[in-house]
């Protein structure tokens, strides 16, 4: 995209994100397509009982489920943040036309902030704030404590130096702006590459992108409610102003506003979503034209191409209208279950952490897959490793390797500070929180001692 940044061995950064926010049966209620009373409620068939016969008592009504998660959109998640992941390690340009994780995050947050935004709206805004930036915090002290370390002084820096320099600081606290940080910083032969800042830090821009979203939901969704076509089609208007060259933005405030239209079609097609809009417009009517919008994405990128050919997030209009034909796909079908079904079943554990823990996977990620070049590069000292041979099937596999390494440091870094992520939901801290429940032999004996 316009954002500058490069992260793993891709060109532009894609971020998952940072959700985990339980879908209806939590504090907020309200179920994927909005509650009774809402203008785009999906209505509900009426059916009839049959009367029980003379002197029979009619049988007792089954006790009603406590509503659970919507494994369908965790699912989603999980596979954008693994996409995110790959894509930044292995830098194709095709994952971003196969699954646009960006237009997926962001519609996923939209669908969950409509249905929040049933309670106060400063209530909201605060909770959604709480859960993102006591995460951002703990990797930001981390990031500044070794950009410190090599000595980066933000006063000095060329880019934002002087004052401005360290009121940009700021950005690492409340991701209002963009954060500083140093293009290059120690050696190349250091233990990472120069550029280990830009690629630590680029991710950030999606907090920023996020948190504006957050503050402008209350008046998004009013204007929703009172016009949900031009509401819903507005950013890909803005997108073609400002993401086209026609209207120029400079700095870092034209990459937010570009951001901001690029996105804005999805976060608010998760409006459409929760408010029950989507369910009201026949299938083939959204699927057709869903699909003529991503054929003009296709079509607008295969002549604006960029440094990544096929890349998305060079091409702002392509990216918005692609994404949103896609997701529209996605949240028509959407099938809002309660429990993965089939082979999916096995993978319910992994999607459980990894939506628990997405602001930390996503954060971090990019950190981690640079950690990973060090660690290969023992290799090349083993005893056995001393052979040409040897050493150009290391070479030709360090990918590959790098690939199978960063899921384990992931997990590490699941444990060592993915708990932050509970505190700023107020919430037990977990160490591994997949889904898995204490043994039922534990619970009684747990009971008798609060008791006694």
């Amino acid at each position: 995209m316009t954002h500058g940044y490069t992260t793993g061995t891709g060109t532009n950064p894609e971020p998952a994100g940072p959700y985990g926010t339980p879908y209806a049966g939590a504090p907020d209620g309200g179920g994927p397509y909005g509650a009774a009373g809402m203008p785009y409620a999906v209505p509900q068939q009426r059916t009839t009982e049959p009367a029980p016969e003379p002197g029979t008592a009619p049988d007792p009504a089954p006790a009603a489920k406590k509503p659970g998660r919507d494994r369908y959109l965790d699912l989603l998640r999980s596979i954008a943040l693994v996409r995110v992941v790959v894509y930044h390690l292995f830098g194709w340009a095709w994952l971003t036309v196969v699954f646009p994780s960006m237009g997926v995050m962001f519609a996923l947050a939209g669908s969950l902030m409509a249905r929040s935004l049933k309670r106060p709206a400063m209530g909201v805004i605060r909770g959604r704030v709480r859960r993102l930036l006591p995460p951002m915090w703990a990797f930001a002290a981390v990031v500044l404590a070794m950009m410190f370390m090599n000595g980066w002084n933000p006063t000095d820096d060329p880019d934002r130096g002087g004052t401005w320099g360290l009121i940009e600081l700021f950005n690492y606290i409340v991701p209002i702006g963009a954060p500083p940080y140093p293009w290059h910083i120690g050696s190349q032969s250091g233990l990472l590459e120069d550029t280990w800042a830009v690629q630590a830090a680029g991710p950030l821009w999606y907090l920023r992108a996020y948190l504006w979203f957050v503050i402008a939901s209350p008046l998004l969704l009013w204007l929703f409610r009172k016009a949900p076509w031009p509401t819903l089609l507005a950013p890909l208007g803005l997108t073609a102003i400002v993401g086209t060259g026609v209207v120029t933005i400079p700095g870092e405030t034209g990459n937010a506003v570009t951001d901001f239209a690029v996105y804005g079609g999805c976060w608010v097609l998760g409006f459409a979503h929760h408010e029950g809009l989507l369910k009201q417009i026949p299938r083939y009517v959204s699927v057709s034209c869903a699909s003529l919008i991503m054929a003009f994405g296709l079509w607008w990128a295969s002549n604006h191409l960029g440094p990544d050919g096929w890349d998305l997030n060079d091409i702002p209009l392509a990216q918005a209208t692609w994404s949103f034909g896609f997701v529209v796909i996605l949240l028509q079908y959407s099938p809002s279950w309660r429990e993965l079904p089939g082979r999916l079943a096995k993978w319910d554990k992994l999607v459980t952490l990894s939506n628990n823990r997405a602001v930390t996977i996503y954060l971090w990620h990019n950190l981690l897959i640079m950690a990973t070049v060090p660690i290969i590069d023992l290799a090349y000292q083993l005893p056995f490793m001393q052979s040409e041979r040897a050493v150009a099937a290391l070479d030709g596999a360090y990918t590959i390797w790098m690939f199978a390494l960063v899921w384990p440091l992931i997990g590490l870094m699941v444990l060592a500070v993915g708990w932050v992520e509970d505190l700023a939901a107020k919430r037990k801290p977990r160490l591994w929180p997949n889904g898995t429940k204490r043994s039922a032999g534990s619970r009684p004996r747990a009971r008798a001692a609060h008791r006694g």
